[in-house]
This record gives C-alpha cells, structure tokens and sequence, in this order.
C-alpha cells in the first residue's frame, strides 16, 4: 500500500481545508517545495498534490511549483484540482506529474477522461469526492445527482483504474476515513481506491489496508504532529 503526504495548495502556500470550506483554512507552509522536502527528507517516494484554487475556479495555478519539486528531488508527484481540458492534463504531465487527477470533469465531462486515457494510460485517475454517497465537484461547493459508486463504475468502463476516495465529512476532522464507504467501492468496483479523508492515527492506517485500499493519503495529521512521517514511512506496508 503506497503512502501519499499530501500538499494542498491555496495562494502558492501549502494549507489545510476542514471538510473542504475555503473559509476555514490554515497555513502550514509558505513554501509548497519547502513542505515536499520534509516528505522526501522522511522517505516518501510519491506525493500528493492539489490545486485548491484550481478546484475552486477551474484554472490551474500550479505547474511551476510542480517544476520546482521534480527539479529538486527524485519523488513521483499525483495532483489533481483544476483539471477541466486535456491541455490542463498536459500541461501537468509536462511540468513533471507522474499521476493526474480528474475530478469535477469527471462527472460533467466523462468525455475528457476518455480522452486522457487513450493519451496518457494508467498516468490518469479519477477524484470522487462524496457528501453521504453523492459526489461533489468544483471544490467541494457543489454536490452532483450522482452516486459515488456508479461513478467509479463508469469510470472503470472508460479505461481508468485508480481512484483517490475522499469523503467530505472525513476531512481535515482527524476522525478516521470512512471504512465502511471505502470498502464498498473497493468490493463494488475492484479498482485501485486510494483512501483519502480523516486518517490521523497508525490504526487509521492499519484499517485502510485491512480493508485492501491501495493507498492511503495524510494531510493534515502530519501538519500538526498527530502522526511523524518519519515513523510512517518506516513501516512496511505492502
């Protein structure tokens, strides 16, 4: 099970949202490279990072800080927010992403996803964020008619085969991830579910695995010192 710090980005500065409000939102970092350092210095082989403005507006802010992270070290970066055309998709491969996530698009333009996935195979994978099974777009503000799991299913038709899980309600609330919603699309689905939301413990951790998730995503719990990356990534956990 691979394990994803995580990055999150509003004004070129690494933050943390609480269930996703753009109103409550914390400072951690006013470096998003300084903050990849951290990760990479403790051992991560692979970070996660969103493009909170560009989730919220549809552009993406955030190529050059891509550039600057693959230009220092040698990690594999995921990033999503903000991906509505395939030259957003592009352009993010071509500034250094290993993985690009397609969220609200997926949902109002499951053409595009198609398309990414004839260009660039297993490099897309689709965000579905979910508010009581439903899933939410454009940065969260916005919750669709659709349900999580049908979503993952015509997504599996179309080509994509890893999905980032976030349930709302989970994060930023260092509460643990939704176990029982997690392991219904990993059963429903047989995707790749990366789980992301609410983990903050080593057991939060321990059950995202049980529950056969193929990874895991830590935000806030290691901003604030809930959990030490340094003792995650000593851990097997494959």
């Amino acid at each position: 099970m691979q394990i994803y710090p995580a990055i999150d980005i509003i004004d070129s500065k690494a933050v943390r949202l609480c269930q996703g409000s753009f109103d409550e939102v914390t400072v951690f970092n006013d470096s998003p490279v300084d903050a990849a350092k951290k990760w990479v210095d403790a051992g991560a082989d692979f970070i996660h990072i969103v493009d909170l403005d560009g989730a919220r507006y549809g552009k993406s802010f955030i190529s050059e800080i891509i550039k600057d992270i693959k230009a220092n070290f040698s990690v594999k970066i995921e990033t999503g927010g903000g991906v509505r055309s395939l030259n957003d998709v592009t352009e993010r491969i071509n500034s250094g992403a290993d993985r690009v996530i397609i969220g609200t698009a997926a949902v109002k333009n499951p053409e595009l996803v198609k398309q990414a996935v004839e260009l660039y195979g297993d490099k897309i994978a689709v965000g579905v964020d979910a508010k009581n099974g439903m899933v939410a777009v454009s940065g969260w503000e916005e919750v669709s008619n659709t349900e999580s799991v049908s979503l993952c299913l015509k997504m599996k038709e179309i080509g994509i085969n890893t999905i980032i899980y976030t349930d709302i309600s989970k994060d930023g609330m260092m509460s643990g991830p939704n176990l029982d919603s997690t392991k219904e699309l990993i059963e429903k689905t047989g995707m790749n579910i990366i789980a992301s939301g609410g983990v903050s413990t080593l057991t939060d951790i321990e059950n995202v695995k049980r529950i056969g998730c193929a990874g895991v995503i830590i935000g806030k719990a290691l901003y604030n010192g809930a959990l030490d990356i340094n003792e995650v990534l000593k851990i097997n956990w494959n």
